[in-house]
C-alpha cells in the first residue's frame, strides 16, 4: 500500500531524498525565523513552523503513511513515564552543567533562552509565576514536541532509513536536530550585537545532539512516536520549570 497520499506521489516519497529536503526546507525557514525574533522579540510566527511540522503527516500521507512513521498507539506504554522522567532528568543534567561551567550569564543556555520569554513581566509575583509557568510549560510540552518528533523523529527518519539503515538515520536526524537549535542558543543577540559563543555553542548542540539520541531510543522502546513526544515533551517541561525557578 503507497504510504503517500495521491496528490503528492509524483513529488514525495518516504526516501531519503524527500527526507534530506524536509530537512533542509524546515530547518533553513526555522532557522531564518528564530534569529529574527531573537531580534524582535516576537516569537508567534516561529508557532507555524511548529503547527506545519505537525500537519505533515495529515497532508502527505495516508493512514498506513501515518503508521510507518510510528503515529500509532504505543505498542509497550510502559515506556511512556521513563521516557518523561528521562526528559526531565537531562534538562536538569544541562541546567546544572551550564551553571557549574557559567553560572547565570548568557552563556548559560537557559538563561539566554529565558531572554525570549518577552511577554513574561519583571519582576514576577508568585501568583504570576506560577500563571506564565503553565502558559509556557504548556506551549513547550505541545506544539514544539509534536512538530519536532513528527518531522526528525518520524517523517525524515523514516525517509532516511530506507537509504542508510536506522542507526545512521537516527545519528543523521539527531544532528539535523541539534544543529538547527544553534538558532535558539549559540548565534546570540545581546544589547543589539550578534555573537557566537564556541564553548557554550559546543555544549549545546552536543547536549540537543544526546537528547535527540535519547528521544529516539523511546521511540523504539515504546514502539511509537508517542515514546519521542513524551521524552521530548518531559525535557520542554523541565527546562521551564528551571527557568521559572533558578533564572527568572
Amino acid at each position: 500500500m503507497n504510504p503517500i497520499r495521491t496528490p503528492f506521489r509524483r513529488f514525495f516519497a518516504l526516501d531519503v531524498r524527500s527526507a534530506v529536503i524536509l530537512l533542509v526546507l524546515f530547518g533553513v525557514v526555522r532557522v531564518a525565523l528564530v534569529l529574527q525574533a531573537n531580534v524582535t522579540g516576537s516569537y508567534q510566527v516561529v508557532g507555524v513552523v511548529f503547527a506545519a511540522m505537525i500537519a505533515l503527516p495529515w497532508v502527505l500521507l495516508t493512514r498506513e503513511g501515518r503508521r510507518r512513521i510510528g503515529l500509532v498507539r504505543p505498542a509497550r506504554a510502559r515506556w511512556l513515564v521513563p521516557a518523561a522522567l528521562a526528559g526531565l532528568g537531562s534538562a536538569a543534567l544541562v541546567h546544572l552543567v551550564g551553571f557549574a561551567l557559567w553560572g547565570t550569564t548568557v552563556e548559560h543556555p537557559f538563561v539566554y533562552i529565558a531572554r525570549s520569554y518577552s511577554a513574561v513581566p519583571s519582576p514576577l509575583g508568585e501568583g504570576e509565576r506560577l500563571m506564565f509557568f503553565l502558559i509556557f510549560a504548556g506551549i513547550g510540552m505541545t506544539f514544539s514536541p509534536l512538530g519536532e518528533e513528527i518531522l526528525y523523529r518520524g517523517l525524515a527518519h523514516e525517509g532516511l532509513s530506507t537509504g542508510v539503515g536506522n542507526r545512521s538515520a537516527a545519528l543523521i536526524d539527531a544532528a539535523a536536530f541539534a544543529l538547527v537549535h544553534l538558532a535558539h542558543f549559540g548565534i546570540v543577540y545581546v544589547s543589539g550585537v550578534w555573537a557566537f559563543l564556541p564553548a557554550p555553542a559546543l555544549f549545546w548542540v552536543a547536549a540537543m545532539f544526546a537528547v535527540s539520541i535519547m528521544f529516539f531510543a523511546f521511540r523504539r522502546l515504546s514502539g511509537s512516536l508517542w515514546g519521542a513526544i513524551t521524552a521530548h515533551a518531559g525535557f520542554n517541561l523541565g527546562m521551564n520549570a528551571l527557568i521559572f525557578s533558578a533564572v527568572l
